[in-house]
């Protein structure tokens, strides 16, 4: 049996950003939230592949090389 979670007092534009996400995805806002936990478990600590990094690149909309690379050495110098 699952268990309810609650987010208190979310600014109404970040509520509208998640239907929009949720929209594109085909997903109800609920199925979005539970996308992005699952995702966030799935990811944690772990190293990504370079299929998950150009999907990641192509979801946050990086079109140039330079982008990418700036991306990719943020997320490195991170660790």
């Amino acid at each position: 049996m699952g268990v309810n979670l609650s987010i208190k007092n979310v600014p109404a534009e970040k509520v509208e950003l998640l239907k929009q996400r949720a929209k594109r995805n085909h997903r109800s806002l609920q199925g979005e939230l539970l996308a992005i936990v699952d995702q966030a478990i799935e990811t944690g600590d772990r190293t990504i592949t370079l299929r998950e990094l150009a999907a990641r690149a192509r979801e946050i909309g990086l079109s140039t090389p330079d982008e990418s690379t700036h991306w990719i050495r943020e997320l490195r110098d991170s660790r």
